[in-house]
């Protein structure tokens, strides 16, 4: 594990975000790789509950 993925953990837990906090977190990180299309599926697919739409579309704006 590197540890930039070490300091977002921990990072998660400080700040008790929620899955789908979690999800758009790791597809916008500074990696040098991009997110996964299973991951983008996922956020896609949170969007359709009220609230997990609201939460992603804060972490996006």
């Amino acid at each position: 594990m590197t540890t930039s993925a070490l300091r977002r953990q921990v990072k998660n837990l400080v700040h008790n975000y929620s899955d789908a906090e979690i999800k758009v977190r790791e597809a916008t990180s500074n990696d040098p790789w991009g997110p996964s299309s299973s991951l983008m599926s996922e956020i896609a697919e949170l969007t359709f509950s009220v609230v997990a739409f609201s939460e992603v579309m804060a972490m996006v704006w």
